[in-house]
């Protein structure tokens, strides 16, 4: 954790030792009284805080707002078809890490069904996941998820604004790391199909949507090395990294 975040903060504040940052700062870290650790609100402000107390079953601190900026993300999107629960996790991980504004799961025609049912979206767990990407980051902002049912549902959250991509490595297409953006357009959408990958019917409805197919080799990788190194690029290519 390089930074610790919390849905709210006061200037005086109490954590229970049971609660794995208060963990994190005594076992990990190895903070006493009198040391200052990171820590912000979650889409909020970043700032630093200063260990008053160890008592018996709670650590208390007080909190100095700092830096408003450290909430702020990239306009990027990335449109995720559904993969195994344990590959999610990774990419949801990596993706806020990265700084994405939003990230869309979606089902595709080639998607295991049972995978958006999964215990890792309907306990929460997906959201903890959210925050460690963030702590990671040593950032505030946390992306916002959205799920839908369907890639055709989805395409229609997209318009005319946005630079689109659709990263595949069926149709004959350019590298994405030659990809020059749009300038006009404010935002970008990157999509990446299931474990399976996208139906000709859906290629054409992407293409149809204003997508346009770019590749990042001729190695087939896994849908959480896809995403880590299509985010990487783009973002490079659009001057954020």
């Amino acid at each position: 954790m390089n930074i610790i975040l919390f849905e709210k903060l006061n200037k005086n504040n109490t954590l229970p030792l049971k609660d794995e940052r208060a963990w994190h700062l005594k076992k990990i870290l190895h903070l006493g009284v009198g040391d200052k650790f990171s820590c912000g609100i979650v889409n909020g402000v970043k700032g630093e805080a200063t260990i008053t107390e160890f008592g018996v079953t709670s650590i208390s601190f007080d909190f100095e707002a700092l830096d408003n900026n450290s909430k702020e993300l990239f306009p990027i999107t990335l449109l995720i078809s559904q993969v195994r629960p344990i590959c999610m996790k990774r990419i949801l991980r990596e993706a806020v890490c990265l700084g994405v504004e939003k990230i869309v799961i979606t089902g595709a025609d080639l998607t295991e069904k049972s995978y958006a049912k999964a215990n890792f979206y309907i306990s929460g767990e997906y959201k903890k996941v959210l925050f460690d990407g963030a702590m990671q980051a040593a950032q505030t902002g946390i992306s916002e998820v959205v799920f839908m049912d369907s890639l055709d549902e989805s395409i229609k959250l997209f318009g005319n604004n946005y630079n689109k991509i659709m990263l595949d490595n069926v149709l004959k297409s350019e590298k994405l790391s030659a990809w020059v953006p749009d300038n006009s357009k404010n935002k970008t959408v990157i999509t990446i199909g299931p474990e399976r990958g996208y139906t000709d019917r859906e290629r054409n409805l992407l293409l149809d949507s204003g997508f346009t197919p770019k590749t990042i080799g001729s190695r087939v990788l896994r849908s959480e090395t896809a995403s880590c190194v299509a985010l990487g690029l783009s973002l490079g290519a659009l001057n954020m990294l």
